[in-house]
């Protein structure tokens, strides 16, 4: 058992309540052990009077009727002396009956005797039926002799289970006077036996031997008696022995011994009749009066008994409730007194350390002094631990100080480098657009477009800095975004754009001032998607409309992650921690948090099927609105330009000795029209053609119609030459991803133009940023 991580006040508990409890427990001990015996000594004259006396009255009348029973099976005639007895036996074995039924003796009697006395009611219950046998004449002499026996040998047993006391005098007294009614039982029984021989006339076979054997027995347990007796009632019986009936009655049983048993008995009937029956006159009164002399002086010595145990009853609970009382006090005093420094510790560690953090946060000022006042516990060791603990709270304002100071000294670090970035960064894709405008030829575009690309991450990573500062990124839009085109960009500002699929997007759109955050958001699920997984394996991204929001599921094919795992990023996502510089490897899910618990939007890891990681982006239904549409606002306003950036065609860097140049490509350029932004439909493998997805041709105002001269092909504007080029760079990227090298470019639009993967957002104009 292990004790270290009990309470203060569990540990002095259990230190009070062993010793307490083995002290009581020995009381309760001794109290019972002296306690039992001395109610035993009281229950022994109950046993006396409501079994011994009833008992032995049964067994007197059992033995005459025994008796009777003999003489009238060794006769012809029915004896009325039976019938007589057989009335006085039955009120003999009710008045039994009645005292064995109540309460106060089965109270006063152990398990042994219980059993005892309900074995002999068993055989007594059986008197009826052997009486039966008797007067039908189906026993002999001997039969009805052991019916008889048996039932006052079970009378006997129960009078040997009451000899139990636990005084050792008393008890040996009862045994003795037990085995003195058993002798004279004994006697009865030869009693009986010569009774039969007598009426008659002559010994049965094996009479002689059973009369001769029981009369040996009589004097054996006789002479055990008397000897286990105490002094004055062994001189009290052997002054009885010695008169006139007993030196008879020993006489006639000496003739009877060696008497021949073939010959009738030689012996005086009236005179054995005269000696047996004042033996055992004599025997039962000594019996009687010794028994009742022992019930009388057992209650005295209970009561004895029981003041003794009274007085040290008293003093051991006494001793019990002193040492009760002062572990109490003791331990109440050092549980109070340990319990404060425990408050005073969890308070500190849990209110005031952080509402000092939070303050200093807030830029408030915080005393010392004040946040951690000097606390008194004493001059002894828990003194000195308060003494310690003070100074330990102290330090840990202190500290707390310096740490938050030394924090905010960090973020504005993080925040002033980013707010650099983030301005040259701007610069240089507002420098990369003028540049792509004024470009022409399609390899440079595409290498000028690479350049964007990573200027846009770059972007992003200079927007984490700002972030984890705790600042806003800035950048935002006036009007709605359409979903589809906030998750184009998103995939733009990853690394490897080219292994993301846009499977399905619902109509939906998102609330200008959210979209900036939203697209980080995105880009940062997805780039981890890209990172985790295998290069040959594909992303797909979906969006789809619900009551609460909108959902936008990102799912890899990677190894995903333990249930461990992704229930602990599961926990940072719902509950953003603060930034822990040491914690550097799990970066962009902090960004993912944060951002997240800006907009109230929910992210969720779980297992994808069959294999990888799906994330769960649900974007709360007040940040979504309906889908504009796609002629919203002039043309040349500042969120139309934006959305046009957000949703421009991507492009993948080509060789320039795999390509074909301008010239080269002649009509198969001019054939294609540009295309306005729209939604990629799957490609058909069963179609034919080359593989690649099929833009679904919609007519835009983008759509600009080329002159009839190839030779002399009109300017085109700079928007309409990106669009084209992206168009190009896009479905060879696809179809080289499929497999399959596109051919030349037909006549046909709908044919030569590929769908857009997402489009890369450049930065905003100064105007831009500013909305």
């Amino acid at each position: 058992m292990n004790t270290r991580d009990w309470p203060i006040r569990s540990k002095l508990t259990a230190l009070v309540v062993a010793p307490v409890s083995a002290l009581l427990a020995l009381w309760i001990f001794a109290t019972t052990l002296t306690f039992g015996p001395a109610l035993d000594l009281l229950s022994a004259r109950t046993l006396f009077y409501d079994l011994g006396r009833p008992g032995e009255a049964v067994v007197v009348e059992l033995q005459r009727e025994r008796r009777l029973t003999v003489q009238q099976l060794a006769g012809n005639d029915e004896l009325p002396a039976l019938s007589e007895q057989r009335q006085r036996t039955d009120r003999a074995l009710a008045e039994l009956r009645h005292r064995v039924a109540g309460e106060r003796l089965r109270d006063a009697a152990d398990d042994l005797l219980d059993s005892r006395v309900d074995h002999l009611l068993g055989e007594l219950n059986a008197l009826p039926a052997g009486r039966g046998f008797v007067d039908g004449r189906q026993v002999d002499r001997a039969g009805a002799i052991g019916l008889y026996s048996g039932m006052i040998d079970a009378a006997f047993h129960t009078f040997a289970a009451m000899a139990n006391l636990p005084d050792h005098d008393f008890n040996r007294q009862a045994r003795a006077l037990t085995a003195l009614g058993r002798s004279r039982e004994l006697l009865t029984r030869a009693d009986a036996l010569l009774a039969g021989v007598l009426a008659s006339g002559r010994y049965a076979e094996g009479e002689h031997a059973q009369l001769v054997q029981t009369i040996g027995n009589q004097r054996f347990l006789t002479d055990t008696a008397v000897a286990d007796l105490p002094a004055a009632a062994r001189s009290a019986y052997q002054r009885l022995a010695e008169g006139e009936a007993f030196v008879r009655l020993r006489a006639l049983q000496d003739a009877l011994v060696r008497a021949d048993p073939a010959e009738p008995p030689a012996l005086d009937a009236g005179a054995w009749q005269a000696s047996q029956g004042a033996v055992q006159r004599d025997l039962r009164d000594f019996e009687l009066a010794q028994f009742d002399g022992l019930a009388e002086r057992s209650v005295p010595v209970a009561v004895g008994i029981l003041a003794r145990l009274g007085a040290a009853g008293v003093l051991g609970l006494a001793a019990v409730v002193v040492s009760v009382l002062v572990a109490l006090r003791g331990g109440r005093s050092l549980a109070e007194r340990l319990s404060g420094v425990r408050t005073a510790a969890l308070e500190m560690a849990e209110h005031r350390l952080p509402d000092v953090v939070a303050r200093l946060r807030r830029g408030e000022e915080v005393d010392v002094a004040r946040e951690a006042p000097p606390l008194e516990y004493g001059r002894d060791e828990i003194g000195q631990v308060g003494h310690a603990f003070n100074e330990v709270r102290r330090t840990a304002v202190r500290a707390a100080v310096d740490e938050v100071t030394l924090r905010r000294g960090l973020n504005e670090v993080f925040l002033n480098i980013a707010r650099r970035s983030q301005g040259l960064v701007h610069r240089q894709l507002a420098l990369l657009d003028k540049m792509e405008r004024r470009t022409e030829d399609p390899d440079d575009l595409a290498e000028l477009f690479q350049v964007d690309h990573l200027a846009t991450r770059l972007r992003r990573h200079a927007e984490d800095l700002v972030i984890l500062a705790g600042a806003a990124a800035g950048r935002g839009w006036r009007n709605p975004v359409a979903m589809l085109d906030v998750i184009r960009g998103a995939i733009s500002e990853v690394e490897s754009y080219e292994r993301v699929d846009v499977v399905e997007v619902q109509p939906a759109a998102t609330v200008g001032p959210a979209v900036g955050d939203i697209i980080h958001l995105l880009a940062e699920l997805i780039e981890n998607a890209t990172a985790f997984s295998p290069p040959g394996t594909r992303v797909t991204v979906r969006g789809q409309r619900l009551p609460n929001g909108y959902a936008v599921e990102i799912t890899d094919r990677g190894l995903g992650l333990s249930d461990p795992a992704i229930e602990e990023a599961n926990e940072r996502l719902a509950t953003p921690p603060e930034f822990d510089p040491a914690d550097s490897a799990r970066l962009g899910l902090f960004v993912v948090a944060r951002l997240a618990d800006r907009h109230g939007v929910r992210v969720r890891l779980r297992r994808a099927v069959p294999n990888g990681t799906t994330a769960v982006v649900l974007v709360p239904s007040d940040l979504v609105t309906a889908e504009p549409s796609p002629d919203l606002g002039p043309e040349g306003s500042t969120d139309s330009r934006r959305m046009a950036k957000v949703t421009r065609l991507s492009t993948v860097p080509r060789s320039r000795a795999a390509g074909r140049t301008t010239r080269e490509r002649g009509d198969a350029e001019t054939a294609v029209l540009p295309l306005v932004p729209s939604r990629s439909v799957p490609a058909d493998p069963t179609a034919g053609g080359d593989g690649l997805p099929r833009r679904v041709r919609q007519r835009g105002p983008a759509v600009h119609p080329r002159p009839a001269d190839p030779d002399a092909p009109a300017p085109r504007a700079p928007e309409e030459a990106r669009r084209l080029m992206s168009a190009l760079q896009a479905g060879t990227a696809r179809g080289r991803r499929d497999g399959t090298v596109p051919g030349p470019a037909t006549a046909d639009p709908a044919s030569a133009a590929p769908p857009a993967p997402a489009a890369l957002p450049q930065s905003p104009t100064a105007t831009e940023r500013d909305a």
